[in-house]
């Protein structure tokens, strides 16, 4: 990660920037962008997530904040891209259990977070299902 870059753009943790380069699960495959449907520079692609079966979200890649134009002007200034390079778009809307809040816990009223044995999975229409397990 660029340091001197990241202290100005991480201001508050969250946002475009280039300094989040860990924790990132790919798969079961990769599509190239031209295999998926685009309207004004944003996916519309569907999008679920599990937590042991149980769907915790849902959304549309179209309602992100920046278009995939932007997104790559970002990533391309004072840098160069080039090809086999990934490039993450971030969280999409009510994808984050800190925005959604904790998971249901039975007769635990404040429910609970990930814990291992929780199964996470991912998925989204034309990508695939990513599931894993939490250990």
């Amino acid at each position: 990660s660029a340091r001197d870059l990241q202290v100005r753009e991480v201001t508050v943790g969250l946002g475009p920037h280039k300094a989040k380069d860990f924790g990132t699960s790919l798969g079961p495959y990769l599509i190239t962008p031209d295999e998926l449907p685009y309207e004004d520079g944003r996916l519309r692609v569907a999008t679920r997530a599990e937590v042991n079966g149980e769907g915790v979200a849902a959304s549309d890649a179209s309602e992100q904040h920046f278009s995939w134009p932007e997104i790559v002007a970002h990533a391309a200034r004072d840098t160069r891209l080039r090809p086999g390079d990934v490039l993450g778009s971030g969280t999409l809307a009510g994808g984050c259990l800190l925005e959604l809040g904790p998971l249901p816990a039975g007769d635990r009223p404040e429910g609970r977070w990930i814990e291992p044995g929780d199964v996470v999975a991912l998925e989204a229409d034309g990508v695939g299902r990513l599931q894993t397990p939490v250990e």
